[in-house]
């Protein structure tokens, strides 16, 4: 559904806009502002102003609908607010009233309250329990509408992918960025005193509703990872009492050993982006290094053969090469190799300590772990090492992972003292929206997965 020329004008504004929040540094001074036109972010000293949005209550077009409706609106209105880059303006400010999903919309109450951009929707509850929702998005200052309207069909059950997926819709259409509010992440779900956690994986859609378990607490794990389709995990398990490799069915919870060497430590997997093969660290006579697995045929192959650690592998998205932590250097730095195996070449030349990269699904970030001077930063930079930027700092943040759409990273962060306890944060890659992602209890580990089906 691609917006006809004269709908697509606005959208361009607001890019042009957008493209010059993105690229950013949060700490030097930036305009980025139109005089022409109604959707728009202005940047002053790294702050931006954020779009107000109108969303009113979705209409119900029947009774069984009635409270889905209002549900439906409130995750969209969230969805769009916690990005930072949207303003809801709240319901009770609201002039026009909308009753009726066709009906023409009142451009000067919406204009009163300065709204600029504005979603109206419509659920219908059939008789089979499926779900109909429908939505549109305005441009209120050019009175057009913003591309065409979108259907969507479910399950009672699934109403809040539904209201996900409207909120995806509108952020692209406004933003020009992939979408990534229809996700789940795995994490590592965490109880108990700080000195005898136990550990279990957990997963949740994006915003923290809906957590299942996939493991008990019997045997710590770590480190999670999606496979690219989303079905099964890998993580480092310790069920024999030994750190090993682990693949696990999301559907089903079976579970199974893969790779390592017998006797030896095996962890920190990383799936390719085909999803067919798994690079790891593995320890061998005292020393650490990557190896790659083939899932389907069991072959292995070392990728490095050095006297260092070698840990945290991350491909890159075309798959041809990985990034990786080494001390090769005398302390832990960022290296890429082809993924193969092969010459590597040093990217993290700062200050402090490197750690835990993992590659932008749009490939044009690193995100790494930085230790330096008692802090601890998440941050990214171009796989040239250029650009490096700093997007938190705290007693610990650690283990980045990206959203489906390479513009926002989650990653744990640990409170200092005896009861400390981790919990998930996100963070844009301008740095300027920090929020915490709400858990059960106390979490860590996360891994972003792609977008759902």
């Amino acid at each position: 559904m691609r917006p006809n020329p004269r709908e697509a004008r606005p959208v361009r504004r607001f890019l042009i806009a957008l493209t010059a929040l993105l690229l950013a540094a949060p700490t030097l001074p930036a305009v980025a502002q139109n005089s022409d036109g109604p959707l728009r972010i202005t940047i002053t000293d790294g702050v931006i102003e954020p779009l107000p949005f109108a969303v009113p209550n979705f209409v119900a077009r029947n009774a069984e609908a009635g409270q889905l409706a209002q549900d439906i609106t409130r995750v969209i209105a969230a969805d769009l607010s916690n990005t930072g880059l949207f303003r809801e303006i709240p319901q009770d400010a609201h002039i026009a009233r909308v009753s009726n999903f066709d009906s023409p919309v009142q451009w000067s109450d919406w204009k009163a309250i300065n709204a600029e951009a504005l979603i109206t929707g419509s659920v219908l509850v059939e008789g089979d329990g499926r779900i109909v929702v429908q939505f549109r998005l305005f441009d209120v200052f050019s009175e057009q509408p913003l591309g065409d309207g979108l259907q969507f069909v479910g399950t009672v059950e699934g109403w809040r992918r539904m209201a996900h997926k409207v909120a995806d819709a509108a952020y692209s259409r406004i933003t020009g960025e992939g979408p990534y509010f229809d996700s789940r992440v795995v994490f590592v779900s965490e109880t108990g005193p700080k000195d005898a956690r136990q550990k279990r994986l957990a997963v949740m859609d994006y915003d923290g509703a809906n957590v299942s378990y996939l493991t008990s607490s019997d045997a710590i794990v770590l480190a999670p990872r999606f496979s690219p389709d989303g079905r099964s995990i890998i993580y480092t398990g310790y069920e024999s009492g030994f750190p090993r490799v682990t693949l696990i069915d999301v559907a089903t919870l079976q579970k199974r050993t893969v790779g390592g060497l017998d006797q030896n430590m095996s962890f920190a997997p990383r799936f390719s982006p085909d999803g067919q093969r798994v690079v790891y660290s593995a320890e061998n006579a005292g020393n650490t290094d990557l190896y790659l697995l083939d899932i389907a045929t069991g072959a292995q192959a070392r990728l490095t053969n050095a006297p260092s650690i070698e840990t945290a592998p991350s491909f890159s998205p075309d798959g041809s090469r990985i990034v990786f932590e080494s001390d090769r250097s005398g302390q832990p730095q960022l290296y890429i190799m082809p993924a193969g195996g092969g010459e590597a070449r040093r990217i993290s030349f700062g200050e402090g300590r490197y750690g835990t990269p993992v590659w932008s699904p749009k490939g044009d970030y690193i995100a790494f772990t930085k230790q330096n001077a008692g802090r601890f930063h998440i941050g990214v930079m171009r796989e040239d090492g250029s650009e490096e930027r700093l997007l938190t700092g705290a007693f610990l943040d650690e283990g980045p992972t990206w959203a489906p759409n390479g513009r926002v990273v989650m990653f744990t962060r640990e409170s200092p003292g005896a009861l400390g306890a981790p919990a998930l944060y996100t963070v844009d890659i301008t740095g300027r929206n920090l929020q915490r992602a709400p858990t059960p209890a106390a979490a860590s580990d996360p891994s972003w997965g792609p977008l759902l089906n």
